[in-house]
């Protein structure tokens, strides 16, 4: 069993890393607090090719794979989990459901400008009445003329309302017992974007709810064959937990190294407190509960590189690496002691980006679930 990376692996690695030290962490904390989206930054990243990285080369993608991708969210979480997440959801929740389930004719309209970063896909299944209950869709769309009228709304979005959001894909009821999927495009009469949600934490991130109001779409934005929306989401939602599960580790590794160089130069009582063995033993626990997490996070990836099934091991890390991102926040923010509550130092943000890792993608406790049903319980 071998646990290095493929040469073109940590090249990726490395690449992302010196993008996100030195052009993500200098702007992240003002980003922060001025709730502003990284444009540029998307654009950058769109690029160099990261808009795509697990997309074929001949959809416009990088031609990479599903781990090169999760050590791509790895390394930005490191440094920002909002700019983490809109690769993130970006890639797992707006292109996959086009590059899976979409016609030739939807993958050639779509996938060149989303691959690229050209254009933000977002995915919409979140609803006021369907959250952890993702069935309970209470959105509608009927077929009337050639068209889908799609009435309801959607909460909690991602990458919809930006400047270069290109679409939604929206699951919607389209018979009393059938979901389906729908492609929205930005600009559709009918289709509008709230104003942006007052957040804890991935403030430069763009969130916000969405509603559809006689909105018309052609009978052609269906996504695969009618009825089987239900399906198509929960495998969207396992890849997705893949790239949620590395911003987890991501954070908990940003949070990790914030701690020790700190911790190793703050002094007390005359020497570092790094020397200090109640400070020893929070960094020993983080560096070898992070190295545990990350191993899950690539078993996870490569299982479905391999085409192998992978809803447990995906459940179980994210599970895991959102838990311990909370955790290590937490105790980056204790060895900082007052400073850490002050909003200049990483570890701020840190602690309040990450408690969103136990809900978003599935909560802690549809985790749970999701294992104990593959275990057989």
């Amino acid at each position: 069993m071998d646990f290095d990376l493929p040469d073109g692996h940590e090249l990726l690695r490395r690449t992302v890393r010196e993008f996100a030290e030195g052009e993500v962490a200098p702007v992240a904390e003002a980003l922060d607090r001025e709730k502003r989206f990284p444009y540029e930054i998307v654009r950058r990243m769109g690029e160099l090719g990261w808009m795509g990285i697990p997309f074929p080369e001949e959809v416009g993608g990088a031609g990479g794979d599903t781990l090169a991708y999760a050590l791509a969210v790895e390394e930005l979480a490191r440094v920002d989990s909002s700019v983490a997440i809109t690769m993130c959801a970006h890639t797992s929740l707006g292109t996959q459901p086009i590059y899976l389930f979409g016609t030739d004719e939807q993958k050639a309209q779509w996938l060149p400008d989303l691959t690229s970063g050209r254009r933000l896909g977002a995915f919409g299944l979140t609803e006021p009445e369907a959250g952890s209950d993702a069935g309970n869709v209470r959105t509608r769309a009927r077929l009337e003329d050639g068209e889908w009228v799609i009435d309801g709304a959607k909460q909690f979005i991602t990458n919809a309302g930006t400047d270069i959001s290109g679409l939604v894909c929206i699951t919607a009821r389209t018979g009393e017992d059938e979901i389906s999927n729908l492609i929205v495009p930005n600009g559709t009469p009918g289709y509008e974007q709230g104003e942006p949600y007052r957040k804890m934490g991935w403030n430069a991130s763009d969130t916000r709810p969405l509603t559809f109001t006689g909105c018309r779409v052609p009978e052609a934005n269906l996504l695969g064959p009618r009825g089987n929306g239900f399906k198509q989401f929960l495998h969207i939602l396992d890849i997705g937990r893949i790239g949620v599960a590395a911003m987890g580790v991501g954070l908990a590794q940003g949070a990790l190294d914030q701690a020790l160089a700190y911790a190793k130069q703050r002094r007390a009582f005359g020497r570092p407190i790094s020397s200090f063995q109640a400070i020893q033993a929070k960094l020993a626990d983080m560096s070898a509960e992070i190295e545990a997490a990350r191993l899950l996070v690539y078993k996870a990836a490569r299982l479905k590189d391999a085409g192998r099934p992978f809803t447990l091991t995906a459940a179980q890390a994210k599970l895991k690496t959102g838990r311990l991102a909370v955790r290590c926040a937490e105790e980056a923010v204790q060895i900082h002691g007052g400073y850490g509550y002050i909003e200049e130092y990483p570890v701020c943000r840190f602690y309040r980006d990450a408690k969103i890792l136990t809900i978003g993608e599935g909560t802690d406790e549809v985790q749970q679930m999701v294992i104990a049903r593959a275990l057989g319980a």
